[in-house]
């Protein structure tokens, strides 16, 4: 990113987050201050980044989840996300259209990053999420879902895998978009 400890970001930085995020660029400068402040550094640890989900997720066991998400936003795979990644990571999770947040969530699935989801990659996420559930919304989940275990078995159903085979990121956008229980399966919405 050039000069970390620069007070305005770059030319370049700013044109290019402005093409691909919804993103003004008076927004984006907003975001840029705010973050030069919560990290002089420039880059966000995966600690600082597990302490912003904690924060969002008091109730909960946000940590294994942080790392997944942390994972799947390093970009670079250098350990940090610098301003550019934070970004991205904001507009693809909050706003943006439907099939960019399906190819994050792939992303998220895709543990190992070699461009496919087994199972067992599944129920890893799943057991991730399931942690974010308090305890009392998880009696009121569905039988065939009220496990991690459960849960990845249903979702992995929608996708008419067999247990040992993969799932390329075409076939899981496909299958969670002509599902909504799908969708609703590989996130977790806190109970308003």
């Amino acid at each position: 990113m050039g000069n970390a400890k620069s007070s305005a970001m770059s030319k370049e930085i700013l044109e290019d987050l402005k093409l691909t995020t919804k993103f003004s660029q008076n927004e984006l400068s907003q975001w840029y201050e705010n973050f030069q402040k919560q990290c002089p550094s420039g880059r966000i640890s995966p600690e600082e980044f597990e302490n912003i989900y904690t924060r969002f997720f008091p109730d909960s066991d946000a940590k294994t989840y942080a790392q997944h998400v942390f994972r799947s936003f390093d970009t670079n795979d250098d350990g940090t996300l610098d301003f550019k990644e934070y970004i991205i990571a904001l507009h693809m999770t909050s706003g943006g259209r439907t099939e960019r947040k399906l190819e994050w969530a792939f992303s998220l699935f895709d543990v190992d990053k070699n461009g496919y989801i087994t199972k067992s990659e599944v129920t890893e996420i799943c057991q991730a999420i399931f942690k974010l559930i308090p305890k009392d919304e998880v009696s009121k989940l569905p039988k065939d879902e009220n496990t991690p275990e459960k849960r990845a078995e249903k979702l992995w159903s929608f996708f008419n895998k067999k247990d040992n085979e993969r799932l390329a990121e075409g076939e899981f956008i496909q299958g969670v978009m002509e599902n909504d229980s799908a969708l609703r399966l590989i996130q977790y919405e806190p109970v308003k």
